[in-house]
């Protein structure tokens, strides 16, 4: 496809600079830049806004998101192959890119946030997106340092992520983000869009903060919903026995016969708030 930039297609980047996806990386390259744009568009109005990044590649996403006007995009790369594609960019786009070769897990993106609005766009190496995430949920104080995520997932991983209560998708991570966030999701994107086409399809998920989730020890919660779904087939009266059991529950006004699945967000919150 041909570029909107100015720039090369992202095809013509691959290959003069051998930019092969490695599994071991988690890398799927997205290319169409028609999609990439849509997805920058899903976070909304980027004006005046310093934009996260989690593996760019060989950039295809950064550069829509940097044509739809970021003020800056810090972008976050472990694969020192894409370097030399992202130095291009970065010259298309004087003082507007700054990337930071690195493990993303381990690095402080609170510490790194500028002041000013700032929004987290990402295609996520699927093998530490999920990880990546619940870090961005828990973060040293709340409201978070973002004021929005927009996330590539596999499309079962964002259904996890949106799910409530008596879904079959629904268990830590729909606690965890529903208790912290609103999130739907935005759109799926097929397999054949990618290089090399994964086996199952992607799916765009949106987050916001809430303002004031209901006060919990992040802790607490996090124990709480690790031994109910770690047991999820069983009622809560046997799966959470480790933390109180029956006692627990009482405290908390839950039924011991109900099973994980059918607690809502705040019902949880409530259980972790009795530890």
């Amino acid at each position: 496809m041909a570029a909107l930039d100015g720039l090369p297609p992202l095809r013509d980047v691959i290959s003069r600079h051998g930019l092969d996806a490695r599994k071991a990386l988690g890398q799927n390259f997205l290319l169409d830049l028609n999609l990439t744009q849509k997805i920058a568009r899903t976070a909304g109005s980027l004006e005046d806004v310093t934009v996260f990044e989690v593996g760019p590649g060989p950039g295809g996403l950064t550069r829509a998101i940097l044509a739809l006007g970021a003020k800056k995009v810090i972008a976050v790369e472990r694969d020192a192959r894409c370097l030399p594609a992202l130095a291009e960019v970065s010259e298309h786009y004087p003082g507007r890119l700054e990337v930071i070769e690195g493990d993303a897990l381990k690095t402080d993106f609170e510490a790194l946030a500028p002041e000013g609005p700032i929004k987290i766009i990402a295609n996520l190496p699927y093998n530490v997106g999920t990880q990546l995430l619940v870090n961005w949920l828990l973060p040293r104080s709340w409201p978070p340092f973002w004021q929005s995520l927009t996330l590539l997932f596999q499309k079962e991983v964002g259904q996890r992520i949106v799910a409530r209560e008596d879904d079959n998708h629904y268990g830590r991570l729909g606690v965890l983000c529903g208790w912290r966030t609103e999130a739907h999701m935005a759109f799926d994107i097929p397999p054949q869009a990618f290089t090399p086409p994964p086996k199952v399809t992607s799916s765009v998920v949106h987050l916001v903060p809430r303002e004031a989730p209901l006060p919990c020890d992040p802790d607490k919660l996090e124990k709480v919903t690790h031994a109910a779904f770690g047991q999820r087939r069983k009622m809560l009266r046997q799966s959470v026995k480790s933390l109180g059991g029956e006692a627990l529950l009482a405290k908390a006004g839950i039924d011991p016969a109900r099973r994980a699945e059918t607690l809502s967000v705040e019902e949880f919150v409530s259980l972790a708030n009795q530890i």
